[in-house]
């Protein structure tokens, strides 16, 4: 068309002028903002510049529309077919209009919706009285390029668009509804947003469209998918799946989204596998990349945030894969008439959120009324009634018929078709989602043109208390009180726009159940936003119907559970929600399954063998009423009575030849010290005490350093015996008691001194260990200051070492006269025996340290008793013919003569 012919400025105001829109809510910033306000800009220009040349044409493409003549007009923006064709230009030729595709009767119910909100308050009364509502429907078909043309065709008025020029003659523009998706609506809310035209979606859900800064006349009757993702995520947990993936829509609603939803899942201690993305527009090999994704993950359960005629191929592809269960996001609307049947068997299972949605009193008898005869003019109407009932008529009207609409074995439609045997099943009238809201936007736009109509002037909102002019009502007027409407449904719901434009949050939890090659949708629960926490989702998990192989709730886990006793341990490289399970360490526990940290027991507690509770410690001791403490205290009676036994074997013959024969009193000194030896060890048996503890390892230093100056005293007197065999050898004055009594004496005080030193300046202590033993505390003596401990194990050394030497230097001598070869044994095994007791005492905790000490005491003791005294008492009982003078003298001479030779 030519401008200069079309175009008749006495029928067509241009926008940006002061009738209409005035300049002064303009904001001309906020246009260099934006791309799509730029190109709105350049039309404008390029207008302008055409008419100052007669001889230009400006092309623009030519939209159908639906279209009811009123007083004002409400316009909307719709999906109604699910896809489009769009040929890439070669700008060799004109480049072909974008053809819409796959009519689908689930989103025609929403333009039907509209209708029929418009048609109820027209015959309301006290609705906008003595005026009409008229509307203009365009059909965006999933395509953001007719969305736009949609647009402008909307604010021009004419069927050719005229950008920035309003043609409609004697209508007044009340604002628009739409569109379905945020894809389609962002670009929609730019350009209106320049004009302040109120705009009212019924489906976009893009959290970015609440920004007022960038989106000033947006509004919607569906909640941000900020509140889906809280929803997602609580739903989530609520079934334990904290392994999940996601399949996104690809583009900025499916991005922004897909992260919001994540981050909730992340919070909420879950995790995404893979994000997926999804468009109607990709190619088979791409779609067979994302099915692959999905075969390469373990993961049961995967959500859907996106337009369901994004992932029809998708569902197509997915059908041999089984035991995976869907989650719908609320973007994704179950229409069955866009899947196929093996798509359903994908989708059976399927738990999914759909906006809260009330009923529609009327809408029934609405569509049971619906005919081709009776809705003249209504583009979509013929397209309908052969989709529904498989015909075709004998002329298509129309230019959205497809082959691919129909299917085979198509009848001539007769117009006679009853459609309400089958309306209820076509449109679906169990699931009202979407249609309900585009009914409130409709009401929405019908208050505030109500409220808009009775202002009285100076009571009025605008500058001095000014009111609208009913006969020229702008849209920015329109928009100013639509933001603040707030009216009460048919079914009593109260319904309002926030300070961003959005209502309420709340969903309800759906359940696609098919059977019997029928899809069904059940509610089984629902999500309230305004709820206390903990109470915002309820779920009424047994009418699920699960499609899985077990038809239980699918589990959903990167790694199993960490049962109480066990913490989490994240797996390098891995999401948070991969870890391992390990143990508590010693001390610890946790009573929680997936602990991050395991929690120390107090100190008088020790965890149980699982882990995942604390109880009190067992108090250790070697006491009496153990085994072990038994057969060492019977062991040590035992010892002391043999001692006992020798000693009194020893007195009753201290006549004779054998016992006279190395000292009398050394014999029965060392015998009385044996006899101390065994009983000391009784100390180190039961509850230990402060006296207890202060006596048993000095009692036990001084007993045993007694009985080995003895040992040394006997080793020395022997040697001197034998080298003083001359009536003038000085070694003859040393013969007798006080040699032996002085040896006794000062190796015995040396060890006294030490020992009273030791319980002077740090005298040993009762104590609880509770470090020494798992589980246990250890109720032991704390020996004071560990060099006293080793200074008198040390001396008590050497008085060994030395009297193991002495004798073994003096082992030669016959045997008959002196015992050196059985002290040289008894001291060998002496030593052998406190050699081994080191490393066994510091390897040993607890009452096992005590009894390796007790039983290194009776051992060595025992070991003195029996090399020196058995072989003595055996000729003593046994062999008396060999305790006599003339035997020794004979064994003595004999001895002689050996080591003369």
């Amino acid at each position: 068309m030519t401008l200069h012919a079309d175009i008749d400025a006495a029928s067509c105001t241009v926008v940006r002028g002061h009738h209409l829109w005035p300049a002064e809510v303009i904001d001309f910033p906020y246009l260099r903002m934006s791309l799509t306000c730029s190109v709105v800009l350049l039309l404008i220009l390029a207008v302008r510049e055409a008419s100052l040349h007669p001889g230009c044409a400006l092309h623009s493409e030519t939209l159908e529309g639906l279209s009811r003549e009123g007083d004002i007009v409400i316009r909307g923006s719709f999906v109604v077919h699910s896809s489009f064709r769009f040929l890439q230009p070669s700008f060799h030729d004109v480049p072909e209009r974008i053809s819409c595709e796959g009519f689908q009767i689930r989103y025609y119910r929403d333009v039907l919706g509209m209708i029929f909100a418009i048609e109820e308050i027209n015959r309301t009364p006290n609705l906008l009285p003595n005026m009409t509502l008229g509307f203009r429907v365009y059909d965006s078909c999933m395509s953001e390029a007719r969305a736009i043309m949609g647009t402008l065709g909307l604010l021009s008025g004419v069927e050719s668009i005229v950008p920035a020029y309003n043609c409609w003659p004697h209508q007044l523009l009340a604002g628009i509804v739409g569109d379905l998706l945020s894809a389609l609506s962002i670009p929609m809310a730019r350009m209106l947003g320049i004009f302040h035209v109120p705009q009212i979606s019924h489906g976009a859900m893009l959290s970015a469209l609440s920004d007022k800064l960038q989106f000033p006349s947006f509004l919607r009757t569906v909640p941000s998918n900020k509140f889906q993702a809280i929803a997602l995520a609580q739903m989530m947990r609520r079934f334990q799946w904290f392994w999940v993936g996601m399949v996104v829509v690809d583009n900025d609603a499916g991005e922004q989204g897909g992260h919001a939803i994540r981050q909730g899942i992340e919070k909420n201690g879950g995790c995404v596998a893979f994000v997926a993305k999804i468009h109607l527009s990709y190619t088979k090999n791409k779609v067979l990349q994302v099915v692959e994704v999905i075969k390469q993950h373990s993961v049961n359960v995967i959500i859907l945030l996106s337009p369901e005629m994004h992932v029809t191929a998708l569902m197509d592809a997915l059908y041999d894969i089984t035991g995976k269960v869907f989650v719908a996001s609320a973007s994704f609307q179950i229409n069955p008439g866009l899947f196929t049947k093996q798509s359903w068997e994908v989708l059976n299972g399927t738990v999914g959120l759909v906006h809260n949605t009330g009923q529609m009193p009327g809408f029934w008898d609405f569509l049971c009324h619906l005919h081709p005869s009776t809705s003249t003019g209504e583009t979509f109407i013929n397209l309908f009634w052969e989709k529904a009932f498989n015909c075709k008529w004998a002329q298509s009207q129309g230019n959205y018929t497809a082959p691919g609409d129909l299917r085979p074995n198509v009848v001539p439609c007769s117009g006679k078709e009853a459609l309400e045997k089958v309306a209820r099943d076509l449109f679906e009238l169990n699931d009202l989602s979407y249609t309900q809201h585009v009914y409130l936007a409709v009401y929405f736009y019908a208050h505030a043109l109500n409220e808009l109509i009775l202002c009285k002037p100076g009571n009025g909102p605008f500058v001095n208390g000014t009111c609208a002019n009913a006969s020229d009502i702008q849209p920015w007027q329109v928009l100013h009180y639509v933001k603040s409407v707030h009216f009460t449904t048919k079914t009593g719901d109260n319904v309002s726009f926030d300070e961003n434009g959005d209502v309420m949050a709340a969903y309800n939890i759906i359940n696609v159940q098919v059977q019997n090659n029928t899809f069904g949708f059940i509610k089984v629960g629902s999500f309230d936003n305004r709820a206390p926490e903990g109470q915002k989702i309820v779920v009424n998990a047994s009418t699920i119907v699960w499609n899985t192989r077990d038809k239980q709730v699918p589990r959903t886990i990167c790694t199993e559970h960490c049962q109480p006793g066990y913490r989490k341990a994240p797996r390098e490289g891995q999401p948070v929600c991969c870890n391992d399970c390990l143990p508590c360490s010693l001390g610890e526990f946790t009573n929680e399954s997936d602990a991050a940290e395991c929690q120390r027991c107090p100190d008088d507690h020790w965890p149980n063998e699982k882990r995942d509770i604390c109880v009190p410690r067992v108090i250790e001791f070697l006491s009496y009423e153990e085994p072990l403490g038994v057969v060492l205290a019977i062991t040590a009676t035992f010892l002391t009575l043999l001692a006992t036994a020798i000693l009194c074997t020893f007195l009753w013959y201290h006549e004779t030849p054998i016992v006279r024969a190395n000292n009398r009193g050394l014999s029965y000194l060392l015998l009385l010290a044996l006899m101390l030896c065994f009983l000391c060890s009784l100390v180190f048996i039961g509850q230990p005490t402060s006296l207890s503890c202060m006596v048993r390892q000095t009692l036990f230093g001084v007993v045993f350093s007694i009985s080995i100056s003895s040992v040394l005293a006997k080793t020395i007197l022997v040697i001197m015996a034998f080298n003083a065999t001359s009536h003038h050898s000085p070694w003859r004055r040393w013969l007798g008691p006080n040699t032996a009594n002085g040896v006794v004496c000062l190796c015995s005080m040396l060890q006294v001194i030490i020992c009273t030193v030791w319980i002077l300046k740090s005298p040993p202590f009762p104590e609880m260990n509770m470090e020494a033993n798992e589980g246990r505390i250890v109720f032991q003596c704390n020996e004071g200051h560990s060099f006293f401990f080793y200074c008198m194990m040390g001396y008590m050394a050497l008085l060994a070492l030395v009297s193991f030497m002495v004798a073994f230097l003096a082992r030669t001598l016959p045997a008959s006269f002196n015992e050196t070869k059985l002290i040289t044994f008894s001291m060998l095994v002496f030593v052998s025996v406190w050699l081994s007791f080191i490393p066994a005492y510091t390897s040993t905790r607890g009452k096992y340290m005590v009894a390796v000490e007790v039983f290194t005491i009776q051992s060595s003791s025992a070991g003195l008793l029996g090399c020196i005294f058995f072989p003595k008492c055996f000729i003593i009982l046994l062999k008396p013919k060999c305790n006599t003078r003339e035997h020794i003298k004979e064994k003595a001479n004999y001895g002689n003569t050996m080591k003369k030779h």
